[in-house]
């Protein structure tokens, strides 16, 4: 156990369970009554740094995980911590004084154009700079973009087409059903690619004489390893012991959070989308770290598993949850995006079709995404 409690590990969990253990106490209150301005600045401050903190601390976790157990288990365990994080965030923001009904759309929308086009494109516009055209397992990607076009297009875009209810709601049967539809086609899609589709997540190797053979036997290997050597078994449950008490405090401080970036977007007038983006870009700017090393590392398809798998756990994950919160609280949710959305949501679709399904993705492919990521930060400020 010594081991695994490096410096730097000790050094973030004792920021942010201090920040933590500080908020249950004393935050609470200078969160909802504020003496001052200055005041609610500075406690949002030192909450989003302990959150951050903690998020770095997560994906560390999460990539010595990834190194036990190969692909695609690892980049998976991150993307599911990563997306209980930011399933937390919103049911905060959404049980919260302001209890936003938009919450839940703003958030998915922002991790679509944050994540798609941001982090992807930098991701494989710095990749081919460095290495040129860049392969990777292009069944094993058309999956993921067969339940982004299905999930997006059916939780965003079609509840505005729907004749029950009006303004981008659904009625109780079609939440349900939705939530039931989406859970399940997530759940299947976890499944096979664990199961016997997960070579398809792994990065092809060129020549390929043998690539069924060595590509199979990676993360297979690795689990059967680590599940037969005592030691290293021992080093995954505390791996996984770890990530558990990293996470813990996101959790924590997650409520207070909501209701300071509320508070902040009255004060100031900013777009209240905006509290949808900074959820966004609070849970994936680690993610999309370790997304952009894996790219400029040639790995590209470590990189799409961990950039198009986090928007299909996000779409999975979050569309279900913020959902049922609705039904039980009897909290109204809008999901239907606004024209502009939909027409970028649209683009920002089709461009990544085309991204994916060429063969080898090219430094041109990673900057036109990263255009679409300007017009979407244009488009939240000047709708």
């Amino acid at each position: 156990m010594r081991a695994l409690l490096t410096r730097s590990t000790v050094v973030i969990l004792v920021i942010a369970w201090a920040t933590t253990i500080w908020a249950l106490a004393f935050g609470h209150d200078l969160v909802a009554h504020p003496p001052n301005a200055v005041v609610s600045v500075i406690t949002f401050i030192v909450i989003l740094a302990a959150i951050m903190v903690a998020a770095f601390g997560v994906v560390n976790q999460a990539e010595h995980l990834a190194e036990k157990v190969g692909e695609p288990f690892g980049t998976l365990i991150l993307t599911l911590t990563v997306v209980v994080i930011e399933v937390a965030l919103i049911a905060s923001v959404m049980l919260g004084p302001s209890g936003s009904a938009t919450i839940g759309r703003d958030s998915l929308f922002a991790v679509m154009m944050i994540i798609i086009n941001g982090v992807m494109g930098l991701a494989i516009l710095l990749g081919g700079l460095r290495h040129g055209p860049q392969n990777y397992n292009t069944v094993g990607t058309s999956v993921y973009l067969a339940v982004i076009v299905a999930l997006s297009l059916c939780t965003l875009v079609l509840p505005n087409f729907t004749s029950s209810t009006p303004g981008g709601t659904l009625t109780s049967f079609q939440s349900i059903g939705i939530a039931v539809l989406a859970a399940a086609l997530y759940a299947f899609f976890l499944v096979m690619q664990v199961g016997r589709d997960r070579n398809l997540f792994v990065q092809p190797v060129v020549p390929s004489a043998a690539v069924p053979s060595s590509t199979s036997a990676a993360p297979s290997g690795a689990s059967a390893s680590a599940s037969a050597n005592p030691a290293a078994r021992g080093e995954l449950v505390g791996r996984a012991l770890l990530l558990i008490v990293t996470v813990l405090p996101i959790v924590l401080l997650s409520h207070d959070l909501g209701v300071l970036v509320d508070l902040g977007i009255e004060a100031t007038g900013a777009p209240v989308a905006l509290s949808g983006v900074v959820i966004a870009i609070i849970v994936f700017t680690p993610e999309a770290v370790t997304a952009i090393r894996a790219s400029l590392a040639d790995q590209n398809q470590r990189a799409f598993n961990l950039g198009l798998g986090a928007f299909v756990s996000t779409v999975g994950l979050t569309i279900p949850v913020i959902l049922v919160i609705g039904l039980i609280s009897g909290q109204e949710v809008v999901l239907g995006e606004t024209p502009a959305n939909m027409v970028l949501i649209a683009i920002t679709l089709a461009m990544t079709l085309i991204t994916f399904f060429s063969p080898r993705t090219t430094a041109v492919h990673g900057a036109v995404h990263l255009m679409l990521f300007g017009v979407f930060a244009i488009l939240l400020f000047a709708p």
